[in-house]
This record gives C-alpha cells, sequence and structure tokens, in this order.
C-alpha cells in the first residue's frame, strides 16, 4: 500500500519530582521521578519523497545548526534510522521520507524536547510505514536513543526509576493546568549532576492511589528536584522566573528535569492563560507557555 501524509504530537515532558538516588560505575545517574506531559510541544511531519529529507520549522527551529540539525535533530533522524534498520531486518520495505521537525519547545530546556522527538519519530514512521514491532523491541530501540527516550514513546503520566527504563503507569494522576518558563538561557546538565554534594537520596514516596487533585499537589509539594538548587546556582535566572510563577498565583512551582524550564501549578486553565498573559508582558523575551497536562480530568 502507498504511504501517505501523517503527523505525530511530541508532548513536553514534565518531571513533576525528581530525586537522584545512586549512581552507577558506568556513571549513570539513578533517578526517581514522577513524570507527566502537556498538551503543548514539538511536531513531526512524515510525508512521501524520492529520497530522505529533514526540514526544521516552528518558533524555535533556526537555533538548531543547519548542518548538524542541532541534537534534537540528530536525535529524530538517528530515531528513523534505528527504526528502519528494525524493519529491514524483518524483511520489511521502508520507502524514503520527507520529515519536517516544528520545533515550538525551547532547545536544552529540560522538558524533554530532543527525547519527546525522537520517540515521536518512532510512532510516525510506525505509521507512515505501515509496520509494527513487538513493545519490547521498540523498548530496546528507544533506550538507545536516550533514558529518557522509553518514557517519552509513552506519553502519559508515569514513574520512572533505574536510568529511566524502569517505568510504571499513573493511571490515578489528574490532570494539571500549568505555565511553562523559561528564561531562553542553556544550562550545562553535566555542570549540575557535578556539583550534586549527594547523590544517594531517599526515592519518591509512594503517590496517591486516588485522582483527588489536592491530594497530588500535597504529595508533590513533599517531593523535590534534587537538580534544581545546582541548576540555581549556574543559572540565578532560574530562582527569578520561579518567583514570577509564584507571584502570578501559581499553587506549586518546580524546575522541571535539568532545567532551566519551570513550571507553576494553577487552578484551571482561566488561571494558567491570565498568568501567561501577564507574565508574557513582564519579560516579553521569556519564553511562557500555558498548557495542561495529560491524564484524568482537571478537578
Amino acid at each position: 500500500m502507498p504511504a501517505h501524509a501523517t503527523s505525530e504530537a511530541a508532548p513536553a515532558k514534565i518531571n513533576l519530582a525528581l530525586h537522584v538516588t545512586g549512581q552507577r560505575a558506568d556513571g549513570y545517574h539513578l533517578l526517581d521521578s514522577i513524570v507527566t506531559f502537556a498538551s503543548h510541544g514539538d511536531r513531526l511531519s512524515f510525508s512521501p519523497a524520492e529520497r530522505d529529507s529533514f526540514n526544521l520549522a516552528g518558533r524555535f527551529g533556526p537555533l538548531l545548526s543547519d548542518t548538524a540539525e542541532g541534537k534534537d535533530g540528530n536525535l529524530v533522524l538517528k530515531a528513523r534510522d534505528l527504526l528502519r534498520d528494525a524493519l529491514t531486518a524483518q524483511g520489511r520495505t521502508t520507502r524514503p521520507v520527507a520529515i519536517e521537525l516544528e520545533k515550538n519547545l525551547p532547545v536544552a530546556s529540560g522538558i524533554g524536547g530532543g527525547s519527546a522527538d525522537a520517540a515521536a519519530t518512532l510512532r510516525g514512521l510506525l505509521r507512515f510505514w505501515q509496520a509494527s514491532l513487538s513493545p519490547d523491541r521498540l523498548s530496546e530501540i528507544a533506550l538507545k536513543l536516550g533514558a529518557d527516550v522509553p518514557m517519552c514513546l509513552e506519553s502519559r503520566p508515569l514513574r520512572a526509576r533505574g536510568i529511566g527504563e524502569q517505568i510504571d503507569m499513573l493511571d490515578a494522576m489528574p490532570r494539571f493546568a500549568l505555565v511553562l518558563a523559561n528564561p531562553l538561557q542553556a544550562v550545562s546538565t553535566p555542570d549540575i549532576f557535578r556539583r550534586l554534594t549527594h547523590k544517594d537520596h531517599p526515592p519518591i514516596d509512594a503517590p496517591p492511589e486516588e485522582g483527588d487533585r489536592g491530594e497530588w499537589i500535597g504529595f508533590l509539594a513533599d517531593q523535590r528536584n534534587d537538580l534544581e538548587a545546582p541548576a540555581r546556582a549556574l543559572l540565578p535566572e532560574i530562582a527569578e522566573i520561579s518567583d514570577m510563577l509564584r507571584n502570578a498565583g501559581a499553587r506549586l512551582v518546580r524546575m522541571s528535569g535539568s532545567g532551566a524550564t519551570c513550571f507553576g501549578i494553577y487552578d484551571d486553565r482561566a488561571g494558567a492563560d491570565a498568568a501567561e498573559q501577564k507574565l508574557g508582558q513582564l519579560r516579553p523575551d521569556w519564553y511562557f507557555q500555558a498548557t495542561e497536562t495529560t491524564g484524568n480530568a482537571i478537578g
């Protein structure tokens, strides 16, 4: 059957809590994280072509390299090639594809942009090539692309442990209205981990088994992001943007991943929209995005 053009969302990954619980002999850090995904993110498009091609679009597309297509673009191309190799090994034909990455998320911002793009490439190309792989084989490919890619492949509320490959779904998590905020300055993840004074923090408490929104916010407030303190030391704007979210009415404010994106949880989408507008007026040169997370209905 001929392939038809298709597209796939690459939702922003939000670390609602992140504890560093250890470090392996090979240097990989062991993490325990409560993760959800936003309705806002990048988008990948796949179209029939005479030969493979890759194009960048979106607000942050120009920030990626025109030659190497930047880290996120490279992950898209690596995902394409690994998936094609796996399908070819099964005797499947994979026709050339024109891929466009609409880069709507800030680059290197702690919300899984590159990993989400790679995961969306795997999902989208399987549909474009009208093919399938076993879940185990697909997870194996995802982990080769990066520790965050398996969870981005799921793109629904979960708890990730180990280096990110041990995943448990959190079906009881409610949806949250929030604002993503980033000062549009990069912070070095290796530098953050080097600044960690302790790498053996206790794991996250057991999450609520029901979807009560207030209970979940209380649970999250008792957790933390162990990377936030060293990130603030490297980039003081993280503290500033966190204060801005709090002053704009957020019930909970925290940095996601290794930063510099922070999020503020609001009572409802109207509150998040109002906060985005207010914050954007205060700092039009920074990134603010109102959105909602996946999960059960907002309470």
